[in-house]
C-alpha cells in the first residue's frame, strides 16, 4: 500500500478523471392492422352496427391476442383477437374511430395489456384518442 501512496505523491498534477452518464431508452410501438385491407370503410351501416350484441368487458386487453382491427360504429374500433373473440374499444366523447381506417398504433406498457382509463390508440394521421371502455361483442344469431 506504501508504494501506491508514494506513487501518487511523486506523480505530476493529473487532470480530473470527468464521469459521464449515459442512458439508453427503448420505445416500442406496437401497429394493428385493420381486418380488410384496401380503401377507406364506407360509414358503417344499420346492419353491421346490428349483428354484434355488446355486454360488459374487462378492463384491459392482452396486446400479444390481438390480431386486427375494424371499424362498426362511429366511436369505438372492433379488436378481433388470436382465439376469433372480438372486443369494442369504446373511445373518449367527441373521439370519429374513422381516421382509424388504416390501422393503428399502440405504445405498450409494461404489463403487456391494452387498458381502458389508462392507454389509447394513435392513427398514421395523428389522431390519437383515449380509451374509455371495452365491451365484449356477441354476434347476435339469425332467427329464421
Amino acid at each position: 500500500m506504501l508504494p501506491s501512496v508514494l506513487l501518487l505523491l511523486i506523480a505530476p498534477g493529473v487532470e480530473p478523471v470527468q464521469m459521464a452518464q449515459l442512458t439508453i431508452q427503448q420505445r416500442i410501438i406496437i401497429r394493428v392492422p385493420m381486418a380488410k385491407r384496401g380503401k377507406a370503410p364506407a360509414r358503417s351501416t344499420r346492419e353491421a352496427r346490428e349483428a354484434w350484441e355488446e355486454k360488459k368487458g374487462p378492463r384491459c386487453v392482452a396486446l400479444r391476442s390481438i390480431r386486427g382491427a375494424s371499424i362498426v360504429v362511429d366511436n369505438g374500433v372492433d379488436l378481433i383477437l388470436a382465439d376469433n373473440h372480438r372486443y369494442r374499444a369504446r373511445l373518449e366523447r367527441g373521439c370519429d374511430s374513422d381516421g382509424f381506417y388504416s390501422g393503428f398504433y399502440v405504445e405498450p406498457d409494461e404489463d403487456g395489456s391494452l387498458c381502458s382509463g389508462r392507454d389509447e390508440l394513435q392513427a398514421r394521421s395523428g389522431l390519437s384518442c383515449a380509451i374509455d371502455s371495452f365491451r365484449r361483442l356477441i354476434p347476435i344469431e339469425d332467427e329464421d
